[in-house]
């Protein structure tokens, strides 16, 4: 029998305006931003689609963070292109 296994995550990739915007966080930014990498890595499907592009659009109200991101055609990459907090 093989073990229950939660959702596959898939492998997220910041590109460099995003790398460059991770380096002016705080400890406590970074730290919200991570949680809401890691809901977007579980069900990439969460942000609203940006409408005419690949892009989608989350935002965390609560840890007042927005990423905007594209998954790969077999949702096993998210790249991020931008983040806020």
């Amino acid at each position: 029998m093989s073990p229950d296994h939660g959702a596959r995550r898939s492998r997220v990739v910041l590109v460099e305006p995003a790398l460059t915007q991770l380096e002016k966080l705080t400890g406590s930014e970074t730290h919200r931003l991570d949680r809401a990498i890691v809901a977007i890595s579980v069900n990439p499907e969460i942000g609203a689609p940006v409408p005419d592009t690949l892009l989608r659009d989350y935002v965390d109200d609560v840890d007042a963070v927005r990423v905007i991101y594209y998954v790969t055609a077999l949702r096993t990459i998210t790249i991020v292109a931008y983040v806020e907090t």
